[in-house]
């Protein structure tokens, strides 16, 4: 299947490169592209790609403005956040507004093709580092509600959640509960149909949110 794909940046420069890193694979396609949050909303709606890729700082509307709408158009195209990291502010607020992950406007391109990839099969992409961030960010917010979100979860499925806000892998969460890769991802898929979650992102900030992990943990 073909990964369609939307490039928004205000930078002629960056959309080029990253267009031109992406159409070396066979299954993937720009579809189009934007220079600013408002045509890359409208893109979005004319061009239903499954992944946009969208700068945070743009003219008219911004990043995060515009990742809200996509996302609340109900489109089923994801958005992949382009951030560097003296923008570490954003980062809490792009995984509220939607994101499905990041990726560094410096990072190498074999990673910037893996992140499409990754995003358009439904999962998300959040390293550990961000995960860090948002901590930091849970950790200058009000206290948190009370975990009522989260009834109906298993204690196996609380377990895999609060790991999963610590930024590990699936990989690493099968390592530390002593069980098969398999059942870890039976269990994220599990938890995150329960409590209609997107992907992996909107389980770690309902995972702070609620208090089932807090700052400074572990």
């Amino acid at each position: 299947m073909t990964v369609r794909v939307l490039l928004a940046d205000d930078q002629d420069l960056v959309r080029v490169g990253f267009r031109m890193i992406l159409e070396t694979q066979p299954d993937v396609q720009v579809v189009g592209e934007a220079g600013d949050g408002v045509e890359a909303v409208a893109a979005t709606r004319r061009l239903q790609p499954d992944v946009v890729l969208m700068d945070i700082r743009m003219p008219n509307l911004d990043g995060l403005q515009a990742t809200k709408q996509i996302v609340a158009a109900r489109s089923g195209s994801r958005v992949v956040i382009l951030t560097t990291f003296d923008l570490d502010e954003y980062v809490y607020q792009a995984l509220t507004a939607g994101a499905s992950g990041f990726l560094l406007k410096n990072a190498p391109p074999e990673r910037l093709i893996d992140a499409v990839q990754v995003v358009a099969a439904g999962d998300a992409l959040l390293a550990p580092s961000i995960t860090r961030r948002v901590i930091e960010q849970f950790a200058r917010l009000p206290p948190p509600g009370g975990t009522q979100a989260l009834v109906g979860l298993t204690d196996r499925e609380r377990q895999v959640l609060q790991l999963i806000a610590r930024g590990l892998s699936n990989a690493e969460i099968a390592e530390q509960l002593f069980v098969s890769d398999a059942t870890v991802k039976s269990h994220v898929a599990h938890l995150l149909a329960k409590l209609q979650l997107r992907d992996r992102v909107q389980a770690v900030v309902l995972a702070y949110e609620s208090g089932l992990v807090r700052p400074g943990t572990k």
